[in-house]
């Protein structure tokens, strides 16, 4: 190397040290001071890790006054170099020497990048071009925003998320049976209108009770982070903000807060949100045409949100006041006047009728034929039914879909039954009486009915909890675990399943910690407990220790919070130790094994005190609502109309026979007629739409094939290992990641400092709580792929080419240009014209050889070079490699006119479709909105306006030099 004062040179090795010039030549070493970062390095003349910084004509370049100049001809004066060229500002012919550049000055362009020696490692460039590939596909993926949700792959779920998630401002009623998964309905939406672009802010309201259930199934299932917002959050935020709700992007509040707190409601009404999602919409209720608080609420927050999303299990097929209330608020134009809804549901009926004779295969008679080209009036379907006369199945796929798609509420309302789904197991409950202790019987007798007149809802409670008037009896420090019959039965009972496990839940978290106390130190029983005391970090170690399959606990001991949200199916032992007086609660509770995907019968295990208040509840879930062995869709109505009779047989603990027996057959009665009401009611074409009818199941079959690809898995331990992540196998499909000391970026994505635990197995992940799923939608993924495109990270490389056919000394250039727009996040421009990524390979002729050598073929046969090698090749061949470039970027932006051509034509194409679809479905059914129709227009212009502004810009760049070595 040769040193002279005033050069400016750059450091390999730390580059963020800044433009560098040699201060002083001591023998042989040689100091250069980076003046933009204020530090001196000492290097040895033959050995300094230092490149020479020299611009090229067309260069743009800056002095340290900051004004600007663009190269035209460069010249040596000694040993250093000058810059002839004109000033941008005043456009003055000026002249620079290198001692007088901007000491701040970087190397972003990937070539200046490869002149100036700021090579990168081989693996490096290889994942930036990945990467870039990575991008394009997943943002031509019809399964963005579908893949990444923790959850198991259900057909009706994943067809409501995908026909509702890719709406512009959804508004829908979700209001599939109890235990159908609502919630994850929802999230799904929710998720793929948030990874889209279609919503930001998000406002969601549900009961108090269910506010932690919905914050840990955002977290847990689809890495969405809320924040609570309640009187005490608001106290604070104010401080920060005259609008509390603008300091969040995703708020979620209680429904009673905003009911009972004006204040705050007004300010949540003024902030801007996309999205409204309300839980338990049922509570929205409107009687004698007074609306209650909580829908006033909702509809005037509801009137200047774009999306709405419903959420209840209450059959809509009843046909409510109420009911009709809510559809009025997603779509007052369509649902204007509740008579005219109650006749046009009288339709319904024969509508499902003729649907179902297509379904069954049953000739059509003329009632049907009447029915079907009613309501099909707009469209000539003579042909479609000679062809079903003649027996093509064709025919009657295409009427039943032209049936779903304008049925009455289809578009805006969804409900799936368990009757129209399979995959459910089947329920068996166990009673086990005991006789109740005298130690309770003794507390039970002295304290009574302690604290005066209660209500009879307190009076029951109470008295189906002898325990915990034993320990107001005894002191707080009274074990009542030692003599309690139900405890004994517990252990036998686990020593009888000891090779399954087992859940157990119960009404108090006391309740299960001396539970989990006794059962370890009495019988050694490995056990975990599960409380709302707990940190949600302390109950994902609990539920991974249940979840394990080996060296694991056999029982899992939960409060009440134990049957809000969480997924153990793979357990089929259920222990309710004690019961509800809510049916909703019951169903909660046994909804944690049985649901869709659980392989076996559900045993359903209740120990209880005989002639006591417990048998009283036992007998009327068992006998009056059969709420044990089936899904009870009923027992909410029942409760409310017979409850004050039941309390008072349970507060009594009266089980007389001739007393209790002709309240639980009034009650059964009751019931079969509701249940053969609702049955009759079932409207079987809004649930077969609801399913997907085929498209669910392809939906299902992309997804499973997706994540079977080992592509992800490769592409992310590449990542880790390249980035300097620590991977530790726990298990067979499950790694844990760790930062360390040595890490390229040391804010990773999503990486804490004590490690995260990952798979790429959706099953694995389902029975490890604390093992988060990687797919393509994760953050992970998307922030690590952010990471590598949005830096210079890999753009410029230098490899050798081992190859005896090719004269030493040929050399090769690969650029990987990119195609992008800019474009509003909303516009989803990434659906037509995603960053795409173009390859060119220069011959030193000029040919481009990309379409003939692979890249991963060609990858192959590819070796690494030392960083000084390759920079002295680099600058060895610049002066041959700069018209390749030129070369290539005329080649690169003829490519991009196809590229725009295709995306223009794409756009058009399925948008017009989209919309030409809607506008005839209009005409049948007024359900849809005109402004679902009208944005398709202003899409079309913007997407037009961008995409034509689309440019190339240069992102990588890689020297191959042919080698015999």
């Amino acid at each position: 190397m040769n040193f002279s004062l005033g050069q400016r040179w750059i450091s390999d090795t730390e580059s963020d040290l800044g433009l560098g010039a040699i201060v002083a030549l001591e023998g042989r070493q040689v100091t250069i001071l980076f003046p933009a970062s204020g530090e001196n390095r000492v290097y040895s003349v033959q050995e300094a890790p230092v490149t020479r910084v020299a611009f090229n004509p067309g260069d743009v370049i800056r002095s340290v006054e900051e004004w600007e100049m663009r190269v035209d001809s460069i010249e040596e004066q000694g040993d250093l170099l000058c810059y002839h060229g004109v000033r941008l500002d005043t456009e003055e012919t000026v002249s620079l020497k290198e001692t007088f550049l901007d000491h701040f000055i970087k190397f972003n362009k990937p070539q200046d990048r490869l002149f100036a020696g700021q090579v990168d490692r081989f693996d490096r460039y290889t994942l930036r071009y990945q990467t870039w590939q990575h991008q394009f596909n997943r943002q031509q993926s019809h399964l963005k925003g579908l893949i990444g949700q923790r959850a198991s792959l259900i057909p009706h779920q994943l067809y409501i998320a995908d026909e509702v998630g890719q709406r512009f401002a959804p508004r829908v009623l979700l209001s599939d049976e109890v235990g159908l998964g609502k919630t994850i309905e929802a999230g799904m939406i929710l998720h793929q209108q948030i990874l889209t672009g279609r919503a930001n802010r998000v406002l969601i309201v549900v009961p108090e009770s269910l506010q932690h259930q919905w914050l840990v199934e955002m977290l847990r299932r689809f890495n969405l982070h809320f924040s609570i917002f309640d009187e005490e959050r608001c106290d604070e935020a104010f401080a920060d903000s005259p609008n509390v709700f603008e300091t969040e992007q995703l708020v979620l509040v209680s429904l009673e807060f905003i009911t009972k707190k004006r204040r705050w409601f007004e300010q949540a009404t003024l902030a801007d949100w996309d999205l409204l999602i309300v839980d338990e919409a049922h509570h929205l209720t409107v009687e004698k045409d007074k609306p209650s608080t909580e829908y006033q609420r909702i509809a005037e927050l509801s009137q200047d949100i774009p999306g709405l999303i419903l959420l209840t299990a209450t059959p809509d097929q009843l046909g409510h006041r109420s009911h009709f209330a809510r559809l009025q608020l997603l779509d007052p134009d369509r649902f204007y006047d509740y008579d005219a809804f109650v006749e046009e549901e009288s339709n319904y009926k024969e509508i499902a009728d003729a649907a179902n004779k297509l379904l069954l295969d049953d000739a059509l008679d003329d009632k049907a034929v009447q029915t079907i080209t009613a309501l099909l009036k707009e469209t000539d379907i003579t042909d479609l039914l000679n062809q079903i006369k003649s027996g093509e199945q064709s025919a009657k796929q295409e009427l039943l879909s032209m049936l779903l798609d304008r049925h009455g509420t289809g578009r805006i309302l969804f409900r799936n039954s368990r009757s129209g789904i399979d995959g459910y197991p089947s329920r068996k409950v166990h009673a086990y009486p005991v006789d109740m202790p005298k130690q309770y019987k003794t507390a039970m007798s002295v304290l009574g009915n302690i604290g005066g007149i209660q209500s009879a809802e307190k009076s029951a409670l109470r008295a189906l909890f002898p325990e915990k008037i034993f320990q107001e009896f005894e002191g707080e420090s009274a074990s009542w675990t030692q003599f309690d019959p139900r405890v004994s039965w517990l252990i036998e009972k686990l020593k009888e399943l000891k090779n399954e496990k087992v859940l157990l839940i119960c009404a108090e978290a006391q309740t299960a910690i001396s539970l989990e106390q006794t059962l370890r130190e009495r019988e050694g029983i490995r056990s975990a407990v599960f409380h709302e005391g707990m940190s949600i970090i302390e109950r994902d170690r609990a539920a991974a220790y249940f979840a394990d399959e080996y060296d694991s606990a056999q029982v899992l001991l939960c409060s009440e919070i134990g049957s809000e949200g969480r997924n153990f199916q793979f357990s089929h032992h259920l222990v309710l130790f004690d019961l509800p007086l809510n049916p909703d609660l019951l169903e909660q509770r046994i909804g944690r094994l049985d649901r869709i995907g659980q392989q076996h019968d559900v045993n359903i295990h209740v120990p209880y005190f005989s002639n006591t208040a417990q048998e009283v509840l036992l007998r009327w879930y068992d006998e009056a609502l059969d709420a044990f062995e089936t899904t009870s869709t009923t027992g909410q109505l029942l409760y409310k109309e017979f409850s004050e009779d039941l309390l008072e047989f349970i507060g009594a603990h009266n089980c007389d026979e001739e007393e209790l027996d002709p309240l639980l057959e009034q009650v059964a009665k009751q019931n079969t007629v509701l249940r053969a009401k609702m049955e009759q009611g079932r409207d079987r074409l809004l649930e077969l739409h609801s399913s997907g009818q085929g498209h669910a199941e392809r939906i299902v079959s992309d997804i499973e094939q997706l994540d079977d690809d080992v592509v992800l898995p490769a592409y992310m331990i590449n990542v880790f290992d390249i980035f300097g992540v620590n991977q530790e196998d726990k298990g067979e499909n499950t790694i844990i990641l760790k930062p360390t000391e040595h890490m390229l970026n040391p804010s990773f994505p999503c990486l804490k400092d004590d490690g995260i635990t990952v798979t790429f197995d959706r099953a694995t992940s389902l029975s490890q709580e604390d093992a988060q799923f990687i797919s393509w939608d994760h953050p992970i993924v998307e922030g690590v792929m952010d990471m590598i495109c949005d830096d210079d990270f890999g753009c410029a490389s230098v490899a050798l080419l081992k190859n005896n056919k090719l004269p030493v000394g040929t050399f090769f250039v690969e650029l990987i240009f990119v195609a992008e727009t800019s474009a509003p996040k909303s516009l989803q421009i990434g659906r037509f014209l995603p960053p795409t990524p173009i390859r060119v390979l220069m011959d030193k002729a000029g040919n481009n050889l990309a379409d003939n050598v692979a890249f991963d073929a060609f990858n192959q046969q590819l070796s690494a070079v030392g960083r000084q090698t390759a920079s002295k090749l680099a600058n060895a061949l610049q002066s041959g490699i700069h018209p390749l470039i030129a070369q290539a970027n005329e080649l690169a932006n003829q490519q991009l006119e196809t590229i725009q051509s295709q995306a223009q034509s794409n756009m058009q194409t399925r948008l017009e479709e989209e919309q030409d679809r809607l506008t005839a479905l209009k005409a049948i059914n007024p359900n849809i909105r005109d402004e679902e129709i009208q944005v398709f227009d202003k899409q079309k212009a913007q997407l037009s306006e961008h995409i034509a502004k689309a440019q190339v810009k240069l992102d990588a760049i890689r020297l191959i030099v042919v080698s015999n070595q």
